[in-house]
């Protein structure tokens, strides 16, 4: 029932019926649908496809086959919402069924093109980030819109009207997202006594200060500020809680460790990075179940705007609380005043310790969002489906039978990999459920 302005510092009540909608002039890997009887398949694809474009543009290397910015992922989950969030705000323009993001988006024509507006919106927002994306993906941004456009029937008054909505949703959301803080110069400040983190305990070593550490305040996309959602924080050094959290992490999450052959499955499988890992997921959900174009457009912008702001929230919690990760405490764990942990000087994790602090867990906020998100796009927590690790045929793969059975591997992933205390996979991925909940009573909700 939101919607935000360009300044993204107020926020107005959308008119409930199109008519009312005040006009405001402002200026790969493609998953096939199954046919629906709403919307022919090549229609819905446009919005998979646009998803899967703008995730190479965004997060492959600047040297892969497909070349892209190599964006971390936090960096890369803000400009898939604005991507995202543009293409929705662009296909509801002309659907008009649902309040739209920002308010200043105005109707559209309903004869105009939809696939236009798709490849309009997620083509100007990509290009016209800042800094830009480099020259290469750009282009080829460019030549993958004129090829959508030229393959789009129904004459050029449909298709110029396809791309007026798309271009204005575009400017909107990149003149909204303007100043939100991306590229600031905050960074998480290291302390030296027991239970603050160190960056110099990194794997590898080294004394890096995460570079985007500027997440933790970026002006949020739905929720009201960073820090809407606070956790209760690590436990305590000298709690039993945190006795029992110590010797969990130090015991799975080693190298060394004698996990079970399930547990080892789950550590190796979550280590790729969420934002692609789940937006490639939901574009196979999505055509398995034969979506329409007009609800892809909104399942994609809620899961990806619940998703950044998962992470705007989490990234501030690092701030907040600055807890040491387990490769500091277990090495330090005779000088942290229990005397019931046990330290371990040569103590290392599965896998490499990022250089940001422990609490709370970014990937289980992100998949926290996500996950609950698509239990209330979708009504129910109950749908099947399979995560592949990568998007190779001989992928590893995981089944599921609802969408919170994601997050229980999640959680446990990170204390078996040996980088999070089980407190900042769990109360990450409540910060995740937090956000998704805000916006399923808040944004893009029906029009009636």
């Amino acid at each position: 029932m939101r919607a935000h302005t360009i300044n993204m510092a107020r926020r107005r009540r959308r008119a409930p019926s199109r008519a009312l909608l005040i006009v405001l002039t402002v200026c790969a890997f493609a998953i096939p649908a199954t046919t629906s009887a709403a919307q022919s398949p090549s229609s819905a694809d446009t919005v998979e496809e646009w998803n899967h474009h703008a995730m190479n543009a965004l997060v492959n290397a600047p040297t892969a086959s497909v070349p892209g910015a190599g964006q971390a992922p936090p960096v890369s989950a803000l400009h898939l919402a604005m991507v995202q969030g543009a293409v929705y705000d662009a296909v509801n323009s002309i659907d008009g069924g649902h309040q739209p993001y920002l308010a200043e988006v105005p109707p559209a024509s309903d004869s105009a093109s939809k696939k236009a507006a798709v490849a309009t919106a997620a083509r100007d927002v990509l290009v016209g980030l800042v800094p830009p994306l480099p020259d290469v993906v750009r282009e080829r941004l460019d030549d993958l819109r004129a090829a959508e456009l030229a393959g789009i029937p129904g004459g050029a008054a449909k298709i110029d009207k396809g791309i007026a909505a798309g271009a204005a949703a575009a400017d909107a959301m990149l003149e909204a997202r303007a100043d939100d803080g991306r590229y600031g110069s905050f960074r998480f400040t290291p302390g030296t006594e027991a239970g603050q983190w160190r960056p110099w305990d990194t794997v590898p070593p080294g004394s890096v200060n995460d570079p985007n550490a500027w997440v933790a305040e970026v002006t949020p996309f739905v929720i009201e500020s960073p820090s809407q959602f606070r956790t209760q924080g690590p436990h305590a050094l000298t709690s039993d809680a945190y006795t029992t959290e110590y010797n969990e992490v130090k015991a799975l999450g080693t190298a060394s460790s004698p996990r079970t052959a399930e547990q080892e499955a789950v550590a190796q499988f979550y280590t790729v990075n969420p934002v692609e890992l789940f937006n490639r997921t939901f574009r196979t959900i999505a055509a398995d179940r034969g979506l329409t174009l007009v609800d892809e457009a909104r399942l994609f912008a809620m899961l990806n705007v619940a998703g950044a702001d998962g992470l705007i929230n989490c990234w501030d919690e690092k701030a907040h609380w600055s807890n040491w990760r387990p490769i500091t405490a277990i090495r330090e764990g005779d000088n942290d005043g229990n005397p019931s942990t046990v330290g371990d000087a040569g103590w290392t994790p599965l896998i490499n310790t990022p250089p940001y602090p422990d609490h709370t867990s970014g990937y289980n906020c992100f998949t926290g969002a996500v996950m609950h998100t698509a239990k209330a796009f979708f009504g129910t927590k109950k749908v099947a489906f399979t995560v592949a690790k990568t998007p190779n045929a001989s992928a590893v793969k995981r089944d599921y039978e609802q969408f919170t059975d994601v997050v229980d591997d999640t959680i446990d992933a990170r204390v078996y990999q040996g980088i999070h205390f089980r407190a900042a996979d769990v109360q990450g991925a409540e910060i995740g459920k937090d956000v998704a909940h805000w916006l399923e009573e808040h944004y893009f909700q029906p029009v009636d």
